[in-house]
């Protein structure tokens, strides 16, 4: 890869970390920002759900590291969330737990697999 394409890949992984973090730490902000209303109701969740991808993607586009990195941040993260939405009793439709129990199940291989050095970094 060359520098051109690495600092343009640095940018644009910078830039949707900060949306990311700013729709898991302000969502209604970035809502009436983007589209000129506030995140009500069930849109919170989805917005930080949508925050924590683009970190996570933030992550596996940084430079030095890989994809494997990125779906471990994601699924650990979302795992976290996701439970913590069920425990809080805000939202939980049938397939809540269902998810949670899935996502916790593939962060136990994808964390394996990044311990274990089994990726290369791309």
């Amino acid at each position: 890869m060359n520098r051109q394409t690495r600092m343009i890949l640095f940018v644009t992984a910078a830039l949707e970390a900060a949306t990311g973090a700013a729709l898991l730490v302000v969502p209604s902000v970035v809502g009436r920002l983007l589209f000129g209303e506030e995140f009500t109701g069930v849109a919170i969740p989805v917005a930080r759900v949508t925050g924590i991808a683009l970190i996570a993607l933030e992550v596996a586009c940084w430079p030095g590291r890989t994809a494997l990195c990125g779906m471990l941040v994601y699924s650990a993260a979302v795992t976290l969330y996701l439970a913590y939405v069920g425990f809080a009793g805000g939202f939980a439709g049938i397939l809540l737990w269902p998810v949670v129990v899935v996502h916790l199940i593939l962060t136990a291989p994808l964390t394996r697999a990044l311990i274990g050095g089994t990726e290369t970094k791309t």
